[in-house]
């Protein structure tokens, strides 16, 4: 029978299922990073991930930083039932997200033990760069400095309302979100026309040896010059300086211009991906 474990502190985790997540970096970008941006702040918050053992051996490993949903690239579909019985006797979770074999193994579980109906939200493609060819587009690329950090702010804030991140739509959390993002390395790029940015990209520093470009965005009133396309050169050309063996973006495969613009930079398909959305659970029913 297998050994299910929570974990809340991110460092004893990370020492568990280190090396499980960096065996693949492409795979388990998102688990990689999230856990890494949370050892490099100052006070690491409180996480809840799961890890499953058996015969000794970690085979599977779920990722969460509350109050978002759980990253599942850590789980195969065989282990889905018991991690989604760990969550559910913890209580609620917004949804999930991963590579889609292992989110609908694992959504169907959750349903059943919580009463929580679950519906696809967004379909995802992960690409990986395999040689950067850069447009020619007028303007340069900047790092952002602490004078950019209100548009920074303001653009993140923008960003999550277009992409439908409700947990980042007012200010204060968009700020909080930049800063935690400063505090572990990322980078914040800024494409520049003249004297004003017209575009922003964000980038992690290389991680078991993984740099992930997002979120880029463009203001509505700068869109179709080619900016977008510039600044996320800009800021593979930054992960590629810093040693990265894999740069990586995802995209929404709704949006036909991203899935465009990125495979003329170089960019090439690895995996799908899906996040799924998650009702609170119905109260069990009570006898008279």
């Amino acid at each position: 029978m297998a050994d299910v474990v929570v974990h809340e502190d991110p460092a004893e985790f990370w020492a568990l299922a280190g090396d499980f997540f960096r065996a693949d970096p492409v795979r388990h970008t998102v688990c990689i990073a999230v856990v890494e941006q949370c050892l490099r702040q100052p006070e690491p918050p409180a996480v809840e991930c799961v890890t499953v053992h058996d015969g000794g051996q970690l085979v599977a490993a779920a990722v969460r930083t509350p109050p978002r949903g759980v990253n599942l690239s850590g789980v195969p579909a065989r282990w889905a039932d018991v991690v989604a019985q760990a969550y559910a006797e913890r209580g609620d979770l917004p949804g999930a997200g991963g590579p889609r074999e292992h989110v609908e193994a694992f959504v169907l579980p959750w349903s059943v033990r919580t009463g929580a109906s679950a519906y696809q939200a967004k379909e995802l493609r992960l690409f990986r760069l395999d040689a950067l060819t850069p447009p020619d587009v007028p303007g340069s690329a900047r790092v952002a400095g602490e004078a950019d950090f209100d548009l920074l702010v303001g653009w993140r804030a923008r960003y999550a309302v277009q992409v439908g991140e409700a947990d980042l739509h007012d200010e204060e959390s968009a700020a909080e979100a930049i800063r935690h993002r400063a505090a572990a390395g990322y980078a914040d790029l800024l494409w520049q026309h003249g004297d004003e940015p017209v575009s922003w990209a964000a980038v992690n520093p290389p991680m078991a040896g993984m740099s992930r470009v997002g979120p880029v965005y463009t203001p509505v009133e700068h869109r179709a010059h080619g900016y977008g396309s510039a600044i996320t050169a800009a800021a593979s050309a930054w992960a590629l300086d810093r040693g990265a063996e894999h740069v990586l973006l995802f995209t929404d495969l709704a949006n036909r211009t991203t899935n465009t613009i990125y495979p003329a930079l170089g960019y090439r398909p690895v995996t799908d991906a899906v996040d799924f959305v998650f009702s609170p659970r119905r109260p069990a029913p009570t006898g008279r």
